[in-house]
């Protein structure tokens, strides 16, 4: 392949090996469930300490900024349904090594984030049965849910599916509750009224700056479900439904929790960070076992998790190797199932996890940064490649702009000026200014080993 061609022929049938297993009940609970993430849960309590009640306004600013982007991949995603989702895009649009590159990096992202998930799940089951070990319960896990992917891929969205069905069940429920005492017509509670919104700004700028860039990370994985639709049995209609409705699922599940939050819990309540934001919002409500009955869903959250990022990281896995940019064993397909991918990516996950008891303070730790920022990596090449793919798409196949990105071109250079501005925002954090330098020193990594492959490859 040329190295000036940008390819008109990668990946429109990278996944011709692959089964057609998930139904759109699936596809559907997927994505309305991989809006609520572990992030939301476990990650956001730090956010409200430094920005207090702006953090509505952080979930706010980066939940636009993530509408946009799923809009560019949906966009996309619609007129050329691919395992690869964006990876399989960039190489469309750019060319090989920016594929190679987005592909793997987010394959690095994912198999490390099986780690962390499976870590998380593991402290609330061994604070539920002190004594047993952490490890053990982690790698029960990653058996599980390995096995479930090794299966089939139907295995993988009916997990999926009654994991959302809890999780939606149960922000639904928290929401219902915390309108219900603001209003006051809750039951034993009093309405706090706007009392704990009065000091809006309490660490001024800086402080709604870490807001925001906690709130960006927490929206990591809703492109998950542009992978799924391309094993679903209609991906166009998936992915059209999935990022049509995107806008609402983020401004009720993100805004709206955050925006109860904030009003029913004092911002600086210590039970904010300790208990996690929403246990501290339940016991303000006096609810008899908010605490248990959270620490339920926050872990049916990370095990979910685990179970999309291993099934996301054997995707994108197989369909680089489908398109040349990785090792061929990992593209093996039996019973529709790249099982060899599937194996890799949970055992990656696992040696995540043995590094962080090992090697806590350099290795494990040098990894972490050096996914810290990856999302925002990946993002700018969606942006990118959605400017470039959508004028070929409408001077060549016109028929499959299903879905359109709105405003084009407009909006998708508003959507790179608020990624660069996170950029800048991170450099001026010293913690995030590290995962900034680490997650750009992999790209460019990638970027040149992408480059040489793309090289070789134009000489053969």
């Amino acid at each position: 392949m040329p190295s000036s061609t940008t390819t008109e022929t990668p990946p429109s049938t990278d996944d011709v090996s692959l089964s057609h297993g998930l139904k759109q009940r699936h596809l559907s609970m997927i994505a309305l469930g991989g809006v609520i993430g572990a992030g939301l849960f476990v990650g956001s309590g730090a956010g409200i300490a430094a920005a207090g009640p702006s953090i509505v306004v952080a979930y706010a600013l980066s939940g636009l900024l993530v509408m946009l982007v799923m809009r560019m991949l949906g966009e996309m995603s619609a007129a050329y349904p691919s395992s690869g989702s964006f990876s399989a895009h960039a190489e469309r649009a750019i060319g090989p090594w920016a594929g190679f590159t987005a592909g793997w990096a987010f394959w690095v992202l994912l198999c490390t984030a099986v780690g962390l998930e499976g870590i998380g799940a593991a402290k609330i089951v061994s604070g539920w049965l002190p004594g047993t070990p952490e490890w053990a319960w982690v790698a029960l896990f990653m058996v599980v849910f390995c096995g479930t992917n090794l299966a089939a891929v139907k295995n993988f969205g009916e997990f999926e599916f009654w994991f959302a069905a809890l999780k939606v069940g149960a922000i639904t429920l928290f929401l219902a509750l915390g309108v219900l005492a603001i209003l006051g017509i809750l039951p034993g509670t009093d309405s706090p009224g706007a009392s704990h919104l009065t000091d809006f700004l309490p660490n001024g700028g800086e402080g709604l700056v870490i807001g925001l860039l906690a709130s960006v990370f927490a929206y990591g994985g809703l492109e998950t479900v542009t992978i799924a639709a391309a094993e679903s049995e209609n991906p166009v209609k998936g992915v059209a439904s999935a990022v049509r409705t995107a806008m609402w699922r983020i401004a009720l599940f993100y805004v709206g929790s955050m925006a109860v939050i904030v009003t029913l819990v004092p911002w600086n309540s210590k039970e904010v960070v300790e208990k996690g934001p929403y246990v501290a919002a339940l016991d303000q409500l006096g609810i008899p076992g908010a605490g248990q009955l959270m620490n339920v869903v926050v872990l049916v959250a990370l095990l979910s998790a685990m179970n999309a990022n291993i099934y996301g990281a054997s995707r994108i896995a197989y369909s680089l190797v489908e398109r040349d940019q990785g090792p061929k064993v990992l593209g093996r397909v039996s019973g529709g199932v790249p099982r060899i991918a599937v194996l890799a990516s949970s055992v990656f996950g696992f040696l995540c996890v043995l590094l962080s008891y090992w090697r806590p303070n350099d290795v494990f730790s040098w990894l972490l940064n050096m996914i810290g920022a990856v999302i925002l990596v990946v993002w700018i090449f969606i942006a990118v490649s959605q400017l470039r793919l959508r004028r070929r798409l409408e001077r060549e196949t016109p028929e499959k702009l299903v879905v359109r990105m709105w405003a084009f071109p407009w909006l998708t250079w508003v959507a790179l000026a608020g990624m660069a501005a996170v950029f800048v925002l991170m450099a001026r954090q010293p913690d995030t200014r590290v995962q900034l330098y680490s997650t750009g020193g992999m790209t460019l990594v990638l970027a040149a080993v992408g480059y040489g492959w793309q090289k070789a490859r134009a000489r053969q």
